[in-house]
């Protein structure tokens, strides 16, 4: 992937080094609603690699919660933005790569926006290490790269791209660069999203549908549409800046099979139950992702359309 030519973003902030670690922040350790004191230790280890995989808290793993509401009723309360201090940028390679895919995703969603009439307002993108807070509660590491839709932030531990070389076998080499930049541009898709008024009314679907099943349809189907949305940031970013190399594209869909729920299940579990998907498939993610990148459409993106998941 050739990113040397991408807008760096302005809305980067580095909490790398704030001396955080695992237990900073947030109490300390994996947030364990009341019931999960029976599990093993390896238990926990496979939830924690699955929701590090997924995105999800592994706490909201274990209680049921949905990502959505940030667990619990966490965003029962509406979240002030206060005033923002001076924030560190970051000046290594890995940051000023986010900060360039981030800036890259600025510049695709805004014209997109205006092409409707409408304003884009561009997230905020947390790097941190080991953990932080944010308005959803303690961001820990074991949640992979997640969205925060009360303040409409982005939180990311970079570890995680080496994580998806190294554990979850989602890219190999100087390709991992685009499938690492597929995940940011997942999580955008999130904030897209929220802007769109999707993300609410997901929500309220959630609610209303009473029923655990349902609710995780629901889920799948706000994911896949945010993979469809970061495959439509990889059209326009390639028309626009010609970014790709050969492979890359196999390494996004490698990683979005490496992350499917079936295939983190069978690993974590050794067996798949479609029931309790969250995130979509493999073939799910991959068929979404695919959909935006070859249609380079918001329109195309409908995953809530019927039959379509």
């Amino acid at each position: 992937m050739r990113w040397d030519d991408l807008p760096q973003s302005d809305n980067v902030e580095d909490r790398r080094g704030d001396g955080g670690g695992f237990g900073g922040g947030g109490g300390g350790g994996f947030p364990m609603p009341g019931g999960a004191g029976g599990l093993g230790i390896g238990g926990i280890i496979a939830i924690g690699l699955l929701g590090w995989a997924l995105g999800i808290d592994p706490g909201l793993l274990l209680s049921g919660a949905e990502i959505l509401t940030g667990g619990n009723q966490r965003q029962e309360t509406p979240y002030q933005q206060g005033p923002r201090a001076p924030t560190a940028k970051p000046t290594d390679e890995t940051g000023k790569f986010v900060s360039a895919v981030l800036g890259s995703t600025e510049v695709t969603w805004k014209n997109i926006f205006q092409q409707e009439g409408q304003t884009y307002r561009a997230p905020r993108l947390i790097i941190f290490s080991g953990a932080t807070q944010s308005a959803c509660g303690s961001a820990q590491s074991a949640m992979g790269p997640f969205y925060c839709p009360p303040s409409r932030e982005v939180y990311l531990d970079t570890s995680f791209f080496s994580d998806l070389e190294r554990r979850f076998r989602g890219c190999t080499g100087d390709a991992c660069r685009f499938a690492q930049a597929y995940v940011i541009a997942h999580e955008v898709g999130h904030h897209v999203q929220n802007l769109l008024g999707i993300l609410p009314k997901a929500q309220q679907a959630q609610r209303a549908s009473g029923d655990k099943v349902q609710s995780n349809r629901i889920q799948v189907r706000v994911e896949l549409q945010a993979d469809c949305f970061g495959g439509v940031w990889a059209h326009h970013a390639e028309q626009k800046w010609k970014l790709l190399q050969p492979g890359d594209i196999e390494a996004a869909l490698q990683t979005a099979s490496a992350i499917g729920d079936d295939m983190l299940q069978r690993k974590s579990q050794g067996r798949v139950v479609p029931d309790s998907f969250t995130h979509g498939s493999s073939a799910q993610r991959q068929q979404w992702f695919m959909t935006g990148f070859k249609s380079g459409s918001v329109k195309a993106c409908n995953t809530f359309g019927a039959g379509q998941v």
